[in-house]
């Protein structure tokens, strides 16, 4: 059995933050604001996969009321969620969307840390810009999409 999870996330560009996506740091002025690392990409995948599971969302089971997740590495909040077992990631197609900085240099050690957690070679990421228009063209934030294709057995959903 097929199960299609969706997941979006979106945080905040402030000062003294590490810039961190798909587990990758990226030098840059400005990072991103949240209990976590607040590696935006990973927690889009993390809601799609935890969505594709019917297991809530990512708030639900790393809550940012809860200190042990504060500065948390996002990898391994991943690695839990993978963890959670009785799935198999079939693909999973994401996309970052960010004015500033470029991603195209980091995708592909973004693209190898996501396999490395979730088990599959099948990972696509991408990146855009929103043309200068709303929070993320303004540069005042960096969003995610991701979709993830997970396969089970049906006694097991």
């Amino acid at each position: 059995m097929f199960r299609i999870g969706h997941g979006y996330d979106v945080h905040r560009l402030v000062e003294n933050r590490k810039l961190i996506i798909g587990g990758v740091e990226i030098p840059y002025h400005l990072g991103l604001q949240g209990h976590s690392d607040a590696d935006v990409l990973l927690h889009a995948i993390m809601d799609a996969v935890i969505g594709a599971l019917g297991l809530g969302d990512i708030g639900k089971h790393f809550p940012d009321t809860d200190e042990k997740y504060l500065n948390a590495d996002s990898k391994e909040l991943a690695k839990q969620i993978y963890a959670i077992g009785n799935f198999e990631v079939v693909n999973i197609d994401a996309t970052i969307i960010a004015e500033n900085p470029k991603m195209s240099s980091y995708i592909e050690q973004m693209k190898s840390n996501i396999a490395g957690i979730f088990h599959t070679e099948n990972v696509n990421v991408k990146a855009t810009t929103e043309e200068g228009m709303g929070f993320t063209g303004a540069g005042e934030g960096i969003a995610a999409h991701a979709v993830v294709l997970i396969c089970r057995t049906i006694k097991d959903f």
